[in-house]
């Protein structure tokens, strides 16, 4: 069993997967599940996590900025970027 801490660093490297790889956009919308459901991401940006994830080349922080949505979650994922 994943503690709460493993499962949080899990989830952290998950949603920071580059595009472009199979199953990236698979991969972040699932931690993006993560961060919806303990409260730290809106279900407007988990809604473009959703479209992007059958779009393995399409980065939905790109797409955020693109369309000046989730800025609170760009400065998390900034944040989760700077952590080693």
């Amino acid at each position: 069993m994943v503690s709460d801490r493993g499962e949080e660093a899990l989830n952290r490297r998950l949603i920071l997967t580059p595009p472009g790889s199979d199953w990236s956009g698979r991969t972040r919308y699932a931690a993006a599940m993560y961060f919806y459901q303990t409260g730290r991401m809106s279900a407007d940006v988990l809604e473009i996590y959703r479209i992007c994830s059958r779009q393995d080349e399409a980065d939905p922080a790109d797409v955020l900025r693109r369309h000046r949505m989730g800025e609170d979650w760009l400065r998390t994922l900034d944040g989760f970027r700077e952590e080693p």
